[in-house]
């Protein structure tokens, strides 16, 4: 009798598990720093260092820290100029943090569907949306059924592949409208040789347990702005006016990094190139060893990207296969692999009720066909290839 867990849940011993993090670097020593110094709360040098290292890796001016990546998506909002009452553009497949966020701020997300190629944001559907739906004045950008503003457009990088930017950039700054990357499973991977986390007007960036790189959980707020950087450190740091007396104007958020999770941010820092190459190979090996297998295709990559393949996935379709995508997770969770489906399109969560969607007919298809594999940095060779087999004895037998 085998032992069932969900997706994103520890997996129990003796479980191939989705993706865990590796550590192996500098993080015991940095850390230690930090206890011996006593900087273990949200002041010390190693927030300085990783905030600069993440800028410097990403060829960027700022990278602000903060407790998570949803808290940095909350204040790139902000920063944006979204108000309550205002739409924002956004992939309906992805993890619902991002959208969340619109609602923290007031506003409504409009829900964009994927392209079928690289499962990203469709750049033609966000185009054809904001010309044909939507009303220009000059200055401001109205969708023509709500009467409402919009402000900004969210593309989220999903499973570690870019988005295509450059034509969401172009529509975007023609109507005035801010570009807000979500890069949270992107970091390390690149568009057009531009690094993702840098793509857009404002970046975020996560460091969640199971992202390629972790603090165990943190954010960053990227940009090339100096104004919004200095704002953003003000809003993320209870927006205190005065370096000594505690005088507030506005309404600012406890959302800062700490001091330990920095350093092990900048250990984690130093082997990301190296994570980055694991996880590459890792989805050679998946492609080379389940090419062959009908119904089973892995999730590409375009030829202007380098992906960082945060995470595995494939698709099953069923009308060439013996098994769909849940009796799949069925047959490896039996055999003591975990994976996991991907996101349920936002524009059909209980959660976001009433938000508009346009032209979805894609990305309901890769939710119900996706799986997402084993990805740790750390898995070895005789375990892809146990996860490969028993791929295809599921689907051949």
């Amino acid at each position: 009798m085998t032992t069932s867990f969900e997706p994103g849940a520890p997996a129990p011993e003796g479980f191939i598990p989705l993706c865990v993090p590796r550590i192996q670097g500098n993080e015991w020593k940095y850390i230690k720093e930090c206890l011996d110094s006593n900087f273990v709360s949200s002041v010390g040098p190693y927030v300085d260092r990783f905030e600069r290292n993440v800028a410097d890796y990403l060829r960027a001016k700022h990278a602000i820290a903060a407790v998570n990546g949803t808290a940095a998506l909350h204040i790139a909002l902000l920063l944006a100029g979204v108000k309550p009452g205002d739409e924002v553009l956004i992939p309906t497949l992805t993890f619902i943090a991002p959208v969340n966020a619109i609602r923290y701020v007031g506003a409504w997300p409009v829900f964009m569907d994927a392209e079928p190629d690289f499962w990203q944001m469709d750049p033609a559907k966000v185009e054809k949306f904001l010309l044909q739906e939507c009303l220009w004045d000059g200055s401001e950008l109205r969708n023509k059924a709500t009467g409402r503003r919009i402000r900004a457009i969210v593309p989220v990088h999903i499973l570690g592949h870019p988005t295509d930017m450059d034509p969401i950039l172009e529509i975007a700054h023609r109507l005035n409208l801010r570009v807000i990357d979500d890069a949270a499973e992107a970091l390390g991977a690149e568009y057009k040789g531009r690094k993702a986390g840098h793509l857009g007007d404002i970046s975020c960036l996560s460091f969640n347990g199971n992202k390629v790189i972790t603090t165990g959980g943190g954010g960053m707020i990227v940009t090339d702005d100096d104004a919004l950087a200095k704002r953003a450190k003000y809003l993320t740091t209870q927006a205190k006016d005065d370096p000594v007396e505690y005088i507030h104007k506005e309404i600012g958020y406890n959302y800062r990094l700490t001091n330990i999770q920095a350093a092990m941010g900048c250990a984690q820092l130093e082997v990301l190139d190296d994570y980055v190459s694991a996880k590459r190979k890792i989805a050679k090996s998946y492609k080379n060893g389940l090419e062959a297998v009908n119904g089973i295709t892995l999730m590409s990559e375009a030829d202007w990207a380098f992906s960082s393949y945060w995470l595995s996935t494939i698709l099953v379709d069923e009308s060439q296969c013996r098994l769909d995508s849940r009796a799949l997770r069925k047959q490896l969770n039996q055999k003591r692999i975990q994976s996991r489906p991907l996101w349920q399109p936002n524009h059909l969560s209980l959660a976001h009720l009433g938000a508009q969607s346009y032209e979805i007919d894609v990305a309901e298809r890769l939710y119900s066909r996706a799986v997402s594999l084993p990805s740790s940095v750390s898995l070895t060779e005789n375990e892809q290839d146990f996860v490969v087999k028993a791929i295809r004895s599921a689907s051949l037998d």
